[in-house]
């Protein structure tokens, strides 16, 4: 389709975040380190990678495809979120369509550093070349970034629980009381966000915070205009059960989709540990120290679980094929998708009788809400 006139800001910024987030000499330098150690233990360590090859090549297909199934289920899951949280805002998106844009920005965040910030703004772009207005676009990515964080978060929670409260479960317990503390806060500044009193209250405390700075106001000014966005997105609590649930069950299915490479692989499940080592496994996952945290996750998932009771060379085996299935085999799945969608033709796609969040600004009114996917 024709760009919009919009599409040259567009561009501005997806200039403006790659610039910001390209790496420096402390990236490379760590990026470096990382990868000369991944050597060096790949050396120390080739008896039990040699195990590690021999299990895969052993693989038994049916618990693959399962494996298989359960991180297509993670996808579509992951896409649920900003698809609920759009319809929230008026727009009507296909899943189909969101999905083949969560897979994209994926690969994009997956292939080059800092790549998160390039693929939220790709993500942002199509979004607003397809009807989305720049306020809900930001918004629908914030709170689904945020639900994502929580989700995890909250199977991390999980995970210590199961693990109990002995043996290698004592040195993550006071990260543990940390989550819990900061569940209970957000629910709490959650719940006292329906009240206008508490909402003016904050108001002028940040207000003021930011001083006379002109940038750090504007800044505050864009920030208090996305979350009322949010809030104006699903009133009260009841309605972010389901796209919290769908963040959940994201984390849910892609921890499925490890103890399934560890079943397809003939190796005994550590069902009291493997929820904690995959959650604790995403946090130094994330800060993406490398393209797609390779070697990073690797190194990590593997530690954890050799420390929750597998034998070294099972747990290098069950780690790669996660990874297979998990990151190397979406990349060239979401390069395609990001093909496809970057030079898609066609208008924007919304439900007829749903406005979008152009169409209510005009008219003064609020879209109706509607549950459901």
């Amino acid at each position: 389709m024709a760009e919009r006139p919009e599409s040259a800001a567009a561009d501005r910024e997806d200039w403006e975040a790659g610039r910001l987030v390209r790496p420096g000499p402390v990236w490379w330098v760590g990026a470096g380190l990382l990868v000369g150690a991944a050597v060096v233990v790949a050396v120390w360590r080739r008896h039990e990678l040699a195990q590690a090859f021999g299990l895969i090549s052993r693989v038994r297909v049916p618990q693959l495809v399962v494996a298989v199934g359960c991180e297509a289920l993670s996808v579509v899951c992951f896409a649920a979120v900003p698809r609920r949280l759009l319809l929230a805002g008026g727009v009507r998106w296909s899943l189909r369509r969101m999905t083949a844009i969560t897979v994209a920005a994926n690969a994009v965040a997956g292939a080059l550093p800092g790549g998160a910030a390039f693929a939220t703004a790709w993500v942002y772009r199509q979004l607003n070349r397809r009807g989305v207005e720049p306020v809900l676009a930001a918004t629908v990515l914030m709170v689904a970034g945020a639900l994502s964080a929580l989700g995890l978060a909250i199977l991390t929670v999980l995970g210590m629980l199961t693990v109990g409260a002995a043996g290698a479960a004592a040195v993550v317990r006071p990260l543990a009381g940390a989550l819990v503390l900061a569940l209970v806060i957000g629910l709490v500044v959650f719940s006292l966000s329906r009240f206008a009193g508490f909402r003016a209250a904050v108001r002028r405390a940040w207000f003021t915070a930011g001083g006379r700075s002109g940038r750090v106001r504007q800044a505050q000014l864009l920030l208090a205009r996305v979350v009322e966005q949010a809030r104006s997105l699903q009133p009260g609590f009841r309605p972010w059960l389901g796209p919290a649930t769908y963040a959940l069950m994201n984390w849910v299915f892609d921890a499925a989709c490890l103890a399934a490479c560890l079943w397809a692989l003939g190796i005994g499940v550590p069902w009291r540990g493997i929820l904690l080592a995959y959650a604790l496994t995403q946090i130094p996952g994330s800060l993406r120290l490398t393209p797609g945290s390779i070697g990073v996750v690797e190194a990590s998932l593997s530690a954890l679980l050799v420390l929750y009771g597998l034998p070294p060379g099972p747990a290098i085996a069950g780690t790669l094929l996660y990874r297979a299935i998990s990151y190397w085999a979406l990349q060239p799945v979401g390069w395609a998708n990001w093909i496809g969608v970057t030079f898609q033709t066609g208008g924007p796609s919304w439900r007829p009788g749903l406005r979008t969040d152009r169409d209510t600004h005009r008219s003064g009114r609020r879209p109706p809400h509607e549950p459901g996917t």
